[in-house]
């Protein structure tokens, strides 16, 4: 299975009808799309490891979400309760937002295609240090950490927190 991403801002005015159209264009390519806010994304090897470690999770039988775009927000979350995986969600309002798009190829780009209709496409995932505050919060990343690594090092200490999900308790 393969996965593409595309992220930007959108304004939600209703998040389950947003969900709804999201869930919508997914079935009608049978593809997933799993929505993140992309302010809480450390960059694209933080989306590429948390799809690795879900599909690895479905794979092995170990996954804890029957739907695999939840068990996606549920590694990129370094969450491992699903409820707590949420908090990656959407939210009412403007907002960044990443689309993880998962299927064949195909499939993906017609999906990017008609999610480019409902997002103002724009590179959101990338880290930039204003995202630092949001990132040590999200992921519970303490001064200690920050002074011990160093504030460069967030993206780092957001993928021990994807690999440590399911250790972690």
């Amino acid at each position: 299975m393969e996965f593409k991403t595309i992220g930007g801002s959108v304004s939600i005015r209703n998040v389950p009808a947003f969900l709804k159209e999201l869930a919508s264009v997914s079935s009608s390519h049978d593809t997933v799309v799993q929505a993140m806010d992309a302010d809480k994304v450390a960059g694209d090897e933080h989306i590429a490891f948390a799809v690795e470690k879900a599909l690895r999770a479905v794979e092995n039988g170990s996954n804890v979400a029957r739907d695999i775009g939840v068990e996606i927000m549920r590694y990129a979350s370094g969450k491992r309760q699903i409820e707590e995986a949420f908090s990656m969600g959407v939210r009412e309002g403007e907002m960044n937002v990443v689309f993880v798009v998962l299927g064949d190829l195909e499939n993906i780009e017609n999906t990017l295609q008609d999610l480019r209709m409902i997002v103002d496409e724009k590179h959101v995932v990338a880290y930039s240090k204003s995202k630092n505050e949001t990132l040590a919060s999200q992921f519970s990343i303490t001064e200690q950490e920050i002074k011990a690594t160093g504030k460069d090092s967030i993206p780092l200490l957001v993928l021990e927190r994807v690999a440590l999900v399911d250790i972690l308790k």
